[in-house]
């Protein structure tokens, strides 16, 4: 311990506080003794006063081997934090098991083929994949999970520099969807997203980036200050992110030969250029533009006393992306041999904003991609012939019943946790449920052992919105809204069963198997064009 210059040779000091100097004198020598015996393995006299307490340490659990496809699905999100490399990351696994990529500009017609697997992308941030039955005929209908792979984020700002305050480097960004609210703030934020490049041979390129550490926070104002920390708060001046200090040597702002007429030079900070152009080994004179959004940094972890939960960021809809994707895949062998239909997995962008977008729900990527097929292998069928025979599961997470709120749900609406998929119901259509595709899944339940939940919001509150209710109409099919139940929904990190990912993949992949089997059996029994029942 070094004693505080100021303390030593200071008229100034009393009495009291050079007494108080030798004792930290006297004990700094003490210590250094200690330290000295306990450095050469020499037994520390036993008239020392402190006596070490036992230490336990216990390592991570990790969930039992019957939920593997948890731990799977953390590293999932923490290796691939934005829609674009979870995007990537679907396509990779797609291909590692047999399915052909169809790209949107080319004809797809030589190589479609009954029992064929096959995906396509747009904007590379939605994607679907779809796998011909083997024994398909025209007309026959399309088995469909959709859900979206977007999550609420913070996008960097398209001109990002900002004006140095009090020596703090700060970063423009904007709130996508509902996001720079209080559980954005005091967390560690990484920065990823979408680079646009130029190659030395000129071609434009697209590269993923992922700084993992933390670059970026939005620090709170300490509740000392009183008024100014309690709000509100605004979006634009209160929520800007410190990215790091000002450099001592001002010089490094500038410009080096080599960056001058960069695209980007200033629109944003030299140094931040700097730092993604080294991550992806390009030179920041070949940077072009950017979708680069924030991201919390700290990986997902299995939690509580008997490992019943799954803390995560992202769940949003990524959780039932994931177990769609797996899904298609275990059922993908059967269906290619002896299935008569098509069954589809899909999953698209902006849906936190609207869908309106190209890689929207709203955008026909999932209509187009139907259509496609039929016109290939369906011979003199409609495509509306195909979507009146076709079933579409509209998948997206659901509130789990909070326990310090229970008050705020509906009785005997409340999902649990570990128990199974949720199916939310709305009188006002902002989710597809209807009875008739309620009991159409819980048949496919009643047959493989799931267990089905319901969800409804109180008459006093405000219900959310799905891609289901667009879909359903756009494609003129049966269809149903279901999801995975979570608490802390909207939050940046939030909570699920440990089991539920399972849970998840067992229904979608029974809806897979069966969903053709329970569809002929509803089909017996509809009401004919005379009104009799047959």
């Amino acid at each position: 311990m070094r004693v505080p210059p100021k303390y030593v040779n200071n008229p100034q000091v009393g009495q009291h506080a050079v007494s108080d100097v030798q004792h930290i004198v006297d004990a700094t020598s003490q210590h250094n003794s200690l330290t000295d015996r306990v450095d050469r393995q020499e037994p520390v006299p036993e008239t020392s006063s402190f006596t070490a307490s036992e230490r336990t340490t216990c390592s991570v659990p990790r969930p039992n081997a019957a939920d593997s496809y948890t731990q799977d699905f953390i590293d999932f999100i923490y290796e691939n934090p934005t829609v674009f490399h979870a995007t990537e990351y679907f396509a990779e696994l797609y291909i590692k098991n047999g399915f052909e990529f169809l790209a949107e500009r080319d004809d797809w017609t030589p190589k479609l083929k009954k029992g064929g697997k096959y995906f396509t992308t747009r904007n590379g941030s939605s994607i679907v994949a779809f796998v011909v039955g083997g024994k398909y005929k025209g007309g026959n209908g399309a088995g469909i999970i959709a859900a979206h792979i977007d999550a609420l984020t913070a996008r960097i700002k398209p001109i990002s520099k900002q004006p140095v305050v009090e020596g703090y480097t700060q970063i423009g960004a904007a709130p996508y969807s509902g996001t720079m609210t209080n559980t954005w703030w005091d967390r560690d934020l990484g920065l990823g997203g979408r680079v646009v490049v130029r190659n030395a041979d000129g071609i434009f390129r697209t590269k993923l980036l992922s700084i993992p550490y933390p670059i970026a926070r939005i620090p709170t104002l300490a509740p000392h200050f009183g008024a100014p920390a309690l709000g509100p708060f605004n979006l634009e001046i209160n929520t800007t992110p410190i990215i790091g200090l000002e450099p001592s040597d001002p010089s490094e702002n500038n410009l080096k030969p080599e960056e001058v007429g960069a695209p980007l030079a200033g629109k944003h900070n030299i140094r931040l250029l700097r730092v993604i152009a080294y991550a992806l080994s390009v030179e920041v004179r070949d940077l072009l533009n950017f979708d680069i959004e924030l991201f919390d940094t700290q990986k997902g972890t299995i939690g509580g006393l008997e490992q019943d939960f799954l803390f995560c960021p992202r769940l949003d809809d990524k959780m039932c992306c994931y177990a769609a994707a797996h899904a298609l895949l275990n059922s993908a062998e059967e269906t290619a041999t002896s299935g008569s239909s098509i069954n589809v997995a899909a999953f698209f962008d902006n849906e936190e904003i609207g869908s309106l977008l190209k890689q929207g729900a709203r955008g026909g990527l999932l209509e187009g991609s139907v259509t496609r097929v039929v016109k290939s292998l369906g011979g003199d069928a409609t495509v509306e012939q195909t979507y009146a025979n076709s079933f579409l599961v509209s998948a997206d997470v659901k509130h789990a019943v909070n326990p310090n709120f229970a008050y705020a749900y509906l009785p005997y609406h409340t999902p649990k946790l570990n128990v199974g998929i949720t199916v939310p119901w709305d009188p006002n259509g902002h989710m597809t449920t209807d009875s008739e595709s309620a009991s159409f899944l819980e048949e496919i339940a009643r047959r493989t052992d799931n267990t089905i939940q319901y969800f409804q919001i109180r008459n006093d509150s405000r219900s959310g919105g799905t891609i289901g209710p667009m879909l359903s109409s756009s494609l003129g099919c049966r269809a149903l809204d279901v999801g995975i139940p979570q608490l802390s929904m909207h939050s940046i990190r939030a909570c699920t069963g440990s089991r539920d990912i399972p849970l998840g993949i067992k229904i979608f992949q029974a809806f897979y198997e069966e969903w053709e089997d329970v569809d002929q059996a509803f089909k017996r029994g509809e009401i004919k064009s005379s009104g009799v029942v047959s």
